[in-house]
């Protein structure tokens, strides 16, 4: 079993997709179903005895302790969280509770578990946190490619949010010993993704052959499209 949080959403049904398409290993969601969490992603798995759902908020600690002592999960992919900039800005208050505060209660809940396990369990158990590359804000034309030293600077309060979320994690590893593992992940696109996302716009301006919006730091800058 692995428990994932927010696999309601655009990457999270995805990995539901692929995983389940190859795997016979069941799948627990936890996901409270905010405006990003569709039901219709994962619609196929209603019936699919590998796949259980619980609508739930990862800030929910004793609802996070009772699903992971139930279940038993061999590892923790976490998914969830507020993600889209433009929203961050309008209301930042969202993303600190899910991306920070949620994180922190999600650690702590896989922390009394993980304690908790034989220790062959707990050596093979893994916490995997989805983060972004937008941690490491924007970078000049003639800069080269980010890499793990690459400085971090976010530039809005999603992606400030998601690099203290990351923070979290390292601090919990190094000081409890929670074994994290953060991974992120740069421009994703595909199926189920939210028509307000850069390249989903841009493929239907594209298509529509209308004004494609590009903001830059002085002044917006509009490109219209030629097919």
């Amino acid at each position: 079993m692995i428990l994932l949080t927010g696999a309601a959403g655009f990457i999270g049904s995805n990995f539901v997709h692929t995983w389940l398409a190859a795997q016979q290993e069941p799948l627990l969601n936890l996901d409270r179903l905010t405006y990003a969490g569709n039901p219709a992603n994962l619609l196929a798995f209603h019936d699919d005895p590998r796949y259980h759902f619980v609508r739930g908020d990862i800030g929910d600690h004793a609802l996070v302790v009772d699903l992971l002592r139930q279940h038993r999960p061999r590892a923790v992919i976490h998914f969830a969280a507020e993600s889209h900039v433009d929203r961050s800005i309008r209301g930042p208050a969202t993303f600190i509770e899910t991306n920070v505060v949620g994180t922190f209660q999600l650690l702590e809940a896989v922390r009394e578990y993980w304690q908790a396990l034989p220790d062959a369990e707990r050596a093979a158990f893994r916490f995997l946190h989805i983060s972004t590359d937008e941690v490491f804000g924007s970078l000049a034309p003639d800069a080269p490619a980010v890499d793990e030293s690459h400085a971090y600077a976010p530039n809005s309060p999603y992606a400030a949010s998601k690099r203290a979320g990351e923070l979290l994690c390292y601090t919990w590893h190094r000081l409890r010993g929670n074994p994290v593992t953060c991974l992120r992940f740069f421009t994703v696109y595909g199926p189920r993704q939210r028509p307000e996302m850069a390249i989903h716009q841009f493929a239907r301006h594209i298509t529509d052959g209308t004004e494609i919006p590009f903001f830059g730091e002085d002044v917006d800058l509009c490109w219209r499209a030629h097919i």
